[in-house]
């Protein structure tokens, strides 16, 4: 049995010995059969965009201090100074030239958002969720 997206292997006697799954059904079905045999590894967690942080505390023009200081409101873990941790309380996410950055709380994993305004900021702090909701995926 053969069609665009599996390939079944079979021995000599005709018994079913395999499958082959073209990258297409293999991206697809990866997290669940991974998950259901056990073998899921942990995905290597990407760097820091520390030179997109550079780039906004280059530019920065708010009429206030760099801030440094994040806080969980999730579960209460907070720091002075996010990037002089040593472990890292919170990882940063992204950052950008409009003053959006985002940490994720290495003790909770809840996502925390701080948005630099004009004259002030504002900090949104949103628990984990283990599962993606389908409705807010992007689609293209």
């Amino acid at each position: 049995m053969s069609n665009e997206h599996v390939t079944e292997l079979f021995d000599e006697h005709g018994n079913l010995i395999g499958a082959l799954l073209n990258a297409e059904a293999w991206i697809t079905v990866k997290k669940h059969v991974t998950k259901e045999l056990g073998c899921a590894a942990p995905e290597p967690e990407k760097p820091e965009p520390v030179a997109d942080w550079e780039l906004l505390k280059q530019y920065w023009d708010f009429p206030y201090p760099v801030d440094m200081d994040v806080t969980c409101e999730c579960c209460g873990n907070q720091t002075e100074d996010w990037s002089a941790d040593e472990p890292r309380k919170f990882r940063l996410s992204s950052a950008n030239l409009a003053g959006l950055v985002s940490f994720t709380c290495q003790t909770c994993k809840a996502k925390i958002v701080k948005k630099h305004f004009k004259d002030y900021i504002k900090a949104e702090c949103s628990p984990y969720q283990a599962e993606k909701t389908a409705g807010k995926e992007g689609r293209y």
